[in-house]
């Protein structure tokens, strides 16, 4: 009997040995695995971090150091120790998400910047209208109309149109040409031909020509004409090494950011990454200025506005030929992005030179109050769009709109941004285009992380008188205008003169 009790006694020995070396090989088990897992997820995120190409070689070592230092945490608690408790793994499980999740933000922050980044294609949106009260409902119920063009304005854009829609219809169309926009406007409420087709961006003009033409016309037909568009350049490095320009055209249109229009906020933004200087020209929508570009007649006297419905190269042209220097690189949006990214923001304070109540006009009626205005989006943009309840109209607006770019900048680069960095770099990526390359904006970023410079800002605006003239997009129509203070201009002229040749500026305010 006592022996069988000693055998007993020993298999239930061997027993709870067994379960321990079991219980022993399962914890080497499970710290292995989160051992590699966490070294695995730390190299994806220094390979998604290279691969966003922003950060200067002392920042990329510190972030390789930290992960190191962190595994080595892990590969302490669960290779070293003999006890190899949860703790360990819980504190590595944590570790792998936040690092799973830093590489993920990472990935997204590199394709916004893919996104908004490299535009070089303009959006002309061409539509078949016809009267209001017309039976036609598609393109092929107007199959045998007499369609109404002209091709002084745009007039590729209109032969291709013309031409899709033979080949889309398997018939020749026919057609009357007028001598304008305005006069395809007033054809068709004449009654001389059944329907026009046009480029949507000179909706506007039609209206000025032809009272009532929205209202009593109706779409029947669209098109996307996408032309490239051949400005920029540079190398990968350029815009930290030279003084560069960037026009920033604010269209008025609530739909594709890179859809043609006319530009309602017209500031270019003279750069020096050297002297770490930022000069912004508000040049009114009114301006009387020679037009310049590939589909107008160079020289033509017009008001800026309308530069924007020949294309952004044309405004950029005209803007660089009136301030004598050369725009290669533009930034895009249009009314929809500044509401979304202010509103991401949490609002931007602005400071308001004078008390005045928005109008109707410009989408929101509310009280402004002179100094400092929190802002919602809605609010920013009616505070940018406000010029008819304002003493010096739309060289007001202009200064305005500089508030409110001033405002952004400095939201944006505030710490408190990271925690909106994910929404914020999302809607940016649907609202903003730019040419400017991936590689040229992750140069200066890299540069501005490596050597953390402040930077300093001047605006500026062009003045000038009001007056009314006949206009190359209206050419039997007085229309106003805003002839151009030249003793303002010339100073302009030399203010960025200075920023682009390492000078400083008189009167900077710091962006810091």
């Amino acid at each position: 009997m006592a022996k069988r009790t000693r055998t007993a006694n020993s298999a239930g020995r061997r027993m709870k040995r067994t379960d321990r070396y079991a219980q022993r090989s399962a914890r080497n088990w499970s710290g292995a695995f989160f051992l590699w897992l966490q070294a695995i997820v730390s190299i994806i995120l220094m390979i998604v971090i290279l691969m966003l190409n922003m950060l200067p070689m002392k920042y990329l070592a510190l972030a390789a150091m930290i992960l190191l230092f962190l595994w080595c945490i892990t590969f302490t608690t669960q290779s070293v120790r003999k006890k190899r408790g949860t703790s360990g793994k819980v504190y590595s499980f944590l570790i792998t998400c936040v690092l799973l999740m830093g590489a993920y933000y990472i990935a997204e922050t590199n394709n916004m910047i893919a996104a908004i980044t490299g535009g070089n294609t303009r959006v002309d949106k061409m539509a078949v209208a016809v009267m209001a009260e017309d039976s036609a409902e598609t393109i092929e119920d107007a199959m045998g109309y007499n369609f109404g063009v002209q091709f002084q304005q745009g007039g590729d854009n209109i032969q291709t149109a013309v031409t899709e829609l033979q080949e889309e219809l398997g018939t020749e169309l026919t057609v009357t040409e007028c001598g304008s926009v305005q006069d395809q406007a007033a054809e068709l409420f004449a009654g001389n031909v059944g329907a026009i087709i046009y480029n949507e961006a000179y909706t506007d003009l039609m209206n000025d020509a032809v009272e009532g033409f929205a209202d009593n016309t109706r779409i029947i037909y669209e098109m996307d004409i996408r032309t490239e568009i051949s400005v920029g350049g540079g190398s990968d490095d350029s815009l930290t090494k030279e003084p560069f320009t960037v026009y920033i055209s604010g269209i008025d249109t609530y739909g594709e950011v890179s859809e043609t229009s006319r530009s309602d906020v017209n500031i270019i933004a003279v750069v020096n990454p050297t002297t770490h200087q930022i000069l912004l020209i508000t040049t009114p929508r009114d301006s009387y200025v020679p037009l310049y570009g590939p589909d107008v007649d160079q020289g033509a006297l017009d008001k800026l506005t309308h530069a924007g419905v020949y294309g952004i190269e044309t405004s950029m042209e005209t803007l660089g030929a009136l301030y004598e220097t050369d725009i290669n690189y533009y930034v895009r949006l249009n009314f929809t992005s500044l509401i979304d990214i202010v509103d991401i923001l949490g609002g931007v304070d602005v400071y308001s030179e004078y008390e005045f109540t928005t109008s109707q006009d410009s989408g929101l009626v509310m009280d402004v109050q002179e100094g400092m205005n929190h802002f919602n989006g809605e609010q920013a943009l009616a505070f940018s769009r406000e010029r008819h309840n304002l003493d010096d109209g739309d060289n007001q607006r202009g200064r305005n709109q500089q508030a409110v770019i001033t405002a952004m900048l400095k939201k944006v680069i505030s710490p408190t941004m990271l925690l909106r960095a994910g929404s914020l770099m999302d809607q940016v990526s649907k609202d903003v285009e730019m040419n400017v390359t991936q590689d040229q904006l992750n140069a200066l970023i890299r540069k501005q992380l490596g050597t953390n410079a402040k930077w300093s800002i001047q605006s500026v605006d062009l003045t000038g008188t009001g007056a009314q003239d006949y206009c190359y997009s209206a050419s039997d129509q007085l229309l106003y205008v805003m002839y151009p203070d030249e003793t303002e201009l010339e100073n302009i002229i030399a203010l960025t003169n200075i920023v682009e040749e390492g000078g400083t500026l008189p009167e900077a305010e710091s962006l810091n």
